[in-house]
């Protein structure tokens, strides 16, 4: 199998930027549930219809979808990480203020192995999210298609 080099930095780039994006307004309370839910969900079909739409990219088999859908999930949430928890970390260490009281309060005392080790599986739950949506986002416009012709 040879790998397209410039497709995955497309969809890396695509991906951080959402990533580091929600990250910034998951910051915000009361909107940041509806972000993480929109990251954790909902990545891989914006990442997939961007890149279709600009014929960067074409789904040829539900395997393409399911991997695509993957990398954009596990890398948005590790672009998500580098905005959030420190940030969280520093409102709740310096200043006792907290997005999410449940995270602040989880963040407060963890060590730096714990927010790394917390963060990759997050980012597993992330991309496996995001392949199943990718999945999703392949056969409705697979049907879409065929409904075109």
């Amino acid at each position: 199998m040879d790998i397209n080099w410039i497709l995955l930095r497309q969809i890396s780039v695509l991906s951080i930027f959402f990533g580091v994006l929600l990250g910034a307004v998951t910051l915000i309370p009361y909107v940041g549930t509806v972000t993480f839910i929109f990251l954790i969900c909902f990545i891989a079909p914006l990442v997939i219809w961007i890149l279709v739409k600009y014929n960067c990219l074409s789904l040829t088999s539900i395997k393409d979808s399911v991997i695509v859908g993957a990398i954009a999930g596990f890398i948005s949430y590790m672009g998500f990480s580098l905005i959030y928890v420190p940030v969280s970390v520093i409102l709740m260490k310096f200043f006792h203020l907290a997005a999410n009281y449940g995270v602040g309060l989880m963040l407060q005392n963890a060590n730096f192995f714990i927010l790394v080790v917390i963060s990759v599986f997050m980012g597993v739950l992330g991309a496996t999210v995001n392949a199943f949506t990718g999945f999703l986002t392949f056969c409705v416009m697979d049907m879409l298609s065929s409904f075109r012709k």
